[in-house]
């Protein structure tokens, strides 16, 4: 367990502070990234991590490539197909891989916020009623999936003089919207196209409920998630978290008073700034120097955007290095910490695909070595089951070089 010493509470008692280290060796345990699972199946992964950030395609495979020992992307590929897993916007209005039961379920628990998402963009919905607006959406991707440009094409019949995107805007955020395969399917992907999650997965009758591997139920009642449970779920995936956190993760506010109900469920903890930290009292803090092996991590990874304070994995100095504008780079972590960026470009056609990777700082050469291995191990698993169902068929090349602005 984590050495830690203690500061006084606002109640006079006396709360355990965890060091940056400490926060950072217990995130990364409950995110899989101290020792990949051997135990835990992809659905079973994905209902742990409370979902998976999905903005592109491949970023959800290669997040659990570094999460899973024996991860095949095809495994993932599958569940897709088989509708056990589904893309749909959820937190930070961004999409995210889902269990089929967290879809039904995480949608109306994120929804203030969606709805919050377009007061943007009322001066494009003027005259509109967006009770109308959902129905008539309904109705369109309901016939059949829609893209958005035939969604918007769909809705401007109705409201010709409406802003068309804020139309599409305003239908995805008041329509719980899946995009149906082969978009996401693994080397098989489509274009987007949208439909109902009730379409895509049939009538709720409760038979997705779920109990998640922390305890965290997936739904209070059908169809609608219990804040409680989702904070609990939380906290076994990211935390130990401030309130602030949690609400920087799902993009709501005012979820003080659920912490409150929780709390005597809960331990208390202070960082080194002196913010109150809840955890889960049995929850793995493992000590601060245990090692961290490398990860190679994808765009947008959730281990990132999850805490209102990312120092825990971010190093101040390198705050800001991994964005172009709206672009994100893929991410390594060494010790732990966010440590530099790295790029494949793939050659299906000629089996290869050449991996380069940008340190931030001067990585000696023990790490450098380490990286290497992680990179050789995670492109001989994706690969191998990109190209030919023989590894020897495909061939990597890694490289140490410039990746920002390259």
């Amino acid at each position: 367990m984590t050495k830690t010493t203690r500061t006084r509470d606002l109640t006079g008692g006396s709360a355990p502070v965890l060091g940056r280290r400490a926060l950072n060796r217990a995130t990364l345990d409950r995110q899989l990234l101290l020792r990949r699972s051997r135990e835990l199946s992809v659905k079973d992964a994905v209902t742990h991590l409370v979902g998976l950030q999905a903005q592109n395609v491949k970023p959800p495979y290669y997040a659990l490539a570094a999460r899973l020992d024996d991860f095949d992307p095809r495994e993932l590929s599958a569940l897709l197909e088989s509708r056990e897993l589904v893309r749909m916007v959820t937190m930070r209005s961004t999409i995210h891989l889902h269990t089929a039961a967290d879809a039904r379920t995480l949608r109306p628990f994120v929804q203030d916020a969606l709805e919050r998402e377009l007061g943007v963009f009322r001066a494009g919905l003027t005259g509109v009623d967006l009770r109308e607006l959902a129905e008539v959406a309904r109705e369109a991707v309901e016939a059949e999936p829609r893209t958005m440009k035939q969604l918007r094409e769909a809705l401007l019949v109705r409201w010709p003089d409406a802003d068309p995107r804020a139309l599409a805007i305003a239908a995805r955020c008041t329509l719980p919207l899946v995009q149906v395969t082969p978009r996401g399917l693994w080397r098989r992907s489509g274009q987007v196209a949208l439909t109902t999650v009730e379409k895509w997965l049939g009538p709720d009758t409760g038979a997705d409920a779920e109990t998640g591997t922390d305890g965290g139920v997936g739904a209070g009642v059908a169809g609608r998630s219990v804040p409680e449970d989702v904070v609990l779920r939380y906290l076994a995936a990211f935390g130990p978290a401030s309130v602030k956190d949690m609400q920087t993760w799902a993009r709501l506010t005012r979820m003080r008073e659920v912490f409150e109900r929780l709390r005597p469920r809960l331990r208390t903890f202070r960082d080194e700034n002196g913010v109150e930290l809840f955890d889960l009292p049995d929850a793995p803090r493992p000590d601060a120097d245990t090692p961290a092996p490398p990860r190679f991590l994808p765009e947008f990874d959730n281990l990132l955007l999850s805490h209102a304070d990312r120092t825990r994995v971010v190093p101040a100095e390198y705050k800001g290095r991994t964005w172009q504008g709206n672009f994100a780079y893929s991410v390594f972590l060494l010790d732990g910490f966010l440590a530099g960026v790295w790029r494949l470009v793939e050659d299906s056609g000629r089996g290869e695909a050449v991996l380069t990777i940008e340190p931030f700082g001067d990585p000696g050469r023990a790490q450098r070595a380490e990286l290497t291995r992680e990179a050789e191990r995670m492109l001989t698993r994706m690969t191998s089951s990109s190209y030919s169902s023989d590894s020897a068929d495909s061939s990597y090349d890694i490289r140490f070089g410039a990746v920002i602005g390259s």
